[in-house]
C-alpha cells in the first residue's frame, strides 16, 4: 500500500497570509547571507538543511487521506485536501469519464467535507462515486453540502453517479485488493477510525479522537485498530496542556499516540490534524515535546529492565507520502 496525506490541518483549512510569507522569505535570505554562501549551488545546499517549520511547513489543507494498492485506490475523508486530489485523478479515467471513486467518511464534521463540492470528478458524467460510513443519514449529508445557500449546484445536477454504503461497525469490508474496519474513535458525535488491510500489512487511520479510551480493557471491541499495525496515523492537534485546557474538544496529543504505539507494537506513526490557529514553528515545537517525551518513556523503560518497543514517528505534512 501507499498512503499520501493530501491534508494533514484540522477544524479549519489554513492558508499562510502574504506577510507571513514575505516575513519568512526575507528570514530565509537573512540565514543565507549570514552564513557567507553566494553561489547558486549554495542555494540548494542551504535549502535541504533548512527543518520542515522554516521551509515548506505542514500545509493548511484539512484532512484528506489517499491509500493505494496496485490495483485499487481509496479515500478517507473529503476535507479540501480532496481538491487537488481531484485534479491529479482528472489525468486518469475520471477525466474520461470512466471513473470508479470510493469515498470513506470518519465522520460529518464540516472540516471534513468542505473540498466535496471542489472535488471536479464528482461533476463528470459516467464517473461512479461510491462513498461510505457508518453513520446513517450519508445522503441526508450530501444534499446539505450540494444545496443553495451552501452551494449553487444542487445535488441532482451532478454528472457523476453517487451511490450511498452504510458500513457495518467492526466488521470487514472488501474493496477490490483492499479489506477495511471500521473502529470507533473518541469525538464529540460519531467517528470511526479504519483499519484497511493488505497481503499482511496493516495501515491504520485514527484521526479525530480524544482518545479517553487508553487501556485494553478500556478500548475493548475497538482494540484491534491498535494491534499488528505497520502504520497509524494518529490525532495530534493539541500539545498535552492544551489537552487538559480542551477536554471533551475530540483531539488528542502525541504522547497519548506513542504510548499506544509502544504498549501495542505499533511499527510507525505519522501524527496530523493540526490544529488551524497553530503556526509551523508551534508545531515543530509539538514535535520537539513529542520527542522529548518518547526519549523520557525508553529512559524509563530502561530504568525499570523492560525492553522498550521503539517506534518510528514523525508529524505529517500536506503531500508526504509512505509506503508500506
Amino acid at each position: 500500500m501507499r498512503i499520501k496525506l493530501w491534508g494533514a490541518r484540522g477544524s479549519l483549512p489554513s492558508p499562510h497570509a502574504p506577510e507571513l510569507i514575505r516575513n519568512g522569505i526575507r528570514e530565509l535570505f537573512e540565514g543565507f547571507f549570514e552564513c557567507g554562501h553566494q553561489s547558486r549551488k549554495d542555494i540548494d545546499r542551504y535549502m535541504s538543511d533548512l527543518p520542515r517549520h522554516l521551509f515548506g511547513g505542514f500545509g493548511g489543507n484539512t484532512a484528506c487521506i489517499e491509500v493505494r494498492s496496485s490495483e485499487q485506490q481509496l479515500i478517507i475523508d473529503g476535507g479540501s485536501g480532496i481538491r487537488p486530489l481531484g485534479y491529479e485523478m482528472m489525468a486518469g479515467p475520471c477525466g474520461k469519464g470512466s471513473g470508479e471513486v470510493h469515498i470513506f467518511f470518519t465522520h460529518f464534521h464540516w472540516d471534513h467535507l468542505v473540498g466535496l463540492p471542489f472535488f471536479v470528478p464528482i461533476f463528470i458524467p459516467g464517473n461512479r462515486i461510491h462513498v461510505y460510513s457508518v453513520q446513517p443519514g450519508l445522503q441526508d449529508v450530501f444534499q446539505t453540502v450540494f444545496r443553495k445557500p451552501f452551494f449553487p449546484v444542487p445535488l441532482e445536477s451532478l454528472g457523476s453517479r453517487i451511490e450511498y454504503h452504510i458500513l457495518e461497525p467492526r466488521k470487514p469490508r472488501r474493496v477490490g485488493d483492499l479489506t477495511l474496519t471500521p473502529y470507533e474513535l473518541d469525538h464529540p458525535d460519531p467517528c470511526w477510525g479504519f483499519r484497511i488491510e493488505k497481503d499482511g500489512k496493516v495501515f491504520s487511520h485514527c484521526v479525530d479522537t480524544e482518545c479517553v479510551r487508553v487501556s485494553r480493557e478500556q478500548l475493548g471491541p475497538d482494540l484491534p485498530l491498535y494491534q499488528g499495525v505497520d502504520l497509524m496515523i494518529f490525532d495530534a492537534q493539541y500539545t498535552l496542556m492544551e489537552t487538559i485546557e480542551k477536554v471533551n474538544w475530540g483531539h488528542a496529543a502525541a504522547s497519548l499516540g506513542i504510548d499506544i504505539a509502544m504498549r501495542e507494537r505499533v511499527k510507525q506513526v505519522i501524527f496530523m490534524h493540526h490544529d488551524p490557529a497553530s503556526s509551523d514553528s508551534k508545531i515543530a515545537a509539538a514535535e520537539a515535546q513529542a520527542r522529548q517525551y518518547y526519549k523520557s518513556q525508553l529512559r524509563a523503560a530502561e530504568r525499570a529492565g523492560v525492553k522498550a518497543h521503539e517506534v518510528e514517528w514523525s508529524f505529517g505534512y500536506e503531500g508526504m507520502t509512505v509506503d508500506l
